[in-house]
């Protein structure tokens, strides 16, 4: 349902706060400590003070539009009554009067994580949480609904049963609205999306035609065909958060909550789909779009290099007969900006639909994410992705499964040892969650991604272009 402007505001103010939240929150942590901000914090800080003025100035914009559509309203005229009957009935309500919580997109679904992390996993203890959080009855009342619906455990026969599991709908596809934009692949335009585990036909090559005199035989080209089948695969997040911040109750705790759970899955999921050294793991998980492909070494650094380099790109599309048009661009944050200050001998932008934040670069979309930079890694380094999207099969149920746990002791690291099927023990940085007084949330989400056509990326490793 389309959100009036009202709620549109407080949308936007609400989102505003926890971001003026989040910055006193670091200035006090730096005077508390008796130091300047180190560059984490400083590039942190710096987003979100641009957030606060970018909210600033479309509340100021939402707020206008309000007196424009509230200027454009037409008083409903009077209707004369002359016999009290008549006066009974238009004095009753002709419709119904809709009244909707003013809530930000996902924090429904980061109170029925909270509900699950503080009922230990115990659909039961959950429900009774929910149940004690008598703001969430007027402003959420799905999430009670949704546990309740998983406590009963109903069947096909119960009366009114399988309407609660709407819910569920609502929390997840409302989560994962917020989730797709926050994502390599949910910004991509053009991605060919095919259900799990169909074999779907692709191509390796594209044909030729030939001029053909009179009477002469007609030559014959080679159509490489090969066949895709995306199995059903998962990419999982886990988040460490302390006790306090998932029993708060404040919208900020629940934002954070929400937004550590996107990040988490957004983060892995954006650097198994870029990494060149992620290779495919059958029946686990799959290959990067880049894995396989023959990196470009840049020419140079210089804007002359890069259109030679960016022309190459384009040769290799075109040398296999398929056309790059519909292709989209991948940069890290800082290329992107680097590359939108390049200037001509008029010392004006050369590429002014460019910015750090994507745009257009060469006539195609350009979509940015710091996991196209792979830090440390030889093979890749920062790259600039030319992906053509219609070649990319993806699959997704939209879904998106929560868990918790108090009792757990987790690896805290990202390149965790322990594994259950080999049965080999984690040992690294292992840390107690009952001990540190925190828990465990696990987010999976079934995903899957595969390239219908092995020429369907390229990219130059290592980019260094400067303005």
């Amino acid at each position: 349902m389309k959100m009036t402007t009202a709620e549109q505001i407080a949308s936007w103010e609400a989102k505003r706060a926890a971001s003026a939240e989040r910055m006193g929150a670091i200035m006090e942590k730096s005077c508390e400590e008796g130091r300047a901000l180190d560059d984490e914090e400083k590039e942190e800080y710096e987003n979100l003070n641009a957030e606060v003025k970018a909210c600033d100035e479309h509340i100021v914009r939402l707020k206008d539009y309000e007196k424009i559509v509230a200027s454009k309203a037409t008083p409903v005229e009077a209707k004369k009554v002359t016999d009290p009957d008549s006066g009974s009935k238009a004095r009753e309500p002709s419709g119904i009067l809709s009244v909707r919580p003013n809530v930000p997109k996902g924090i429904a679904f980061a109170r029925y994580a909270k509900a699950l992390i503080n009922g230990q996993g115990n659909p039961m203890l959950a429900l009774m949480y929910a149940n004690q959080q008598r703001h969430w009855e007027a402003q959420t009342p799905e999430v009670a609904a949704f546990i309740k619906a998983a406590v009963e455990g109903g069947t096909t026969t119960t009366s009114g049963w399988a309407s609660e599991w709407v819910y569920n709908q609502n929390l997840v596809s409302e989560f994962i609205e917020l989730l797709r934009p926050a994502t390599v692949i949910g910004r991509l335009p053009g991605l060919r999306q095919v259900p799990f585990n169909v074999r779907v036909n692709g191509q390796d090559s594209g044909s030729t035609a030939y001029w053909s005199g009179q009477g002469a035989a007609i030559p014959v080209s080679k159509l490489n065909s090969i066949e895709v089948t995306l199995g059903i695969a998962k990419a999982t997040g886990l988040v460490v958060l302390t006790d306090e911040l998932v029993r708060s109750s404040e919208p900020s705790a629940e934002m954070k909550v929400r937004d550590d759970l996107i990040a988490s899955i957004a983060e892995f999921s954006d650097r198994q789909f870029l990494d060149p050294g992620v290779a495919e793991v059958t029946n686990v998980s799959p290959a990067s779009i880049t894995n396989g492909v023959t990196p470009l070494t840049p020419t140079g650094t210089n804007l002359a290099a890069l259109r030679a380099d960016v022309q190459t790109l384009f040769r290799d599309f075109i040398n296999v007969n398929d056309n790059p048009r519909s292709a989209t661009w991948i940069m890290d944050t800082s290329q992107a900006l680097a590359i939108s200050m390049m200037q001509n001998a008029l010392s004006q932008n050369e590429f002014p639909n460019l910015n750090m934040e994507g745009g257009i670069f060469m006539g195609l979309p350009a979509v940015v994410s710091n996991a196209a930079n792979i830090a440390g890694s030889p093979d890749s380094g920062r790259m600039i992705i030319l992906a053509k999207t219609s070649d990319i099969l993806f699959a997704d149920d939209g879904n998106v499964a929560i868990d918790a746990s108090r009792e757990a002791s987790i690896e805290m690291t990202d390149a965790p040892s322990g594994n259950a099927a080999t049965g080999t023990a984690g040992t690294t940085s292992l840390v107690s969650m009952y001990q540190s007084n925190s828990v465990a949330v696990r987010a999976v989400r079934y995903i899957n991604w595969k390239k219908a056509r092995s020429t369907a990326v390229a990219f130059i490793q290592d980019a260094a272009y400067v303005a």
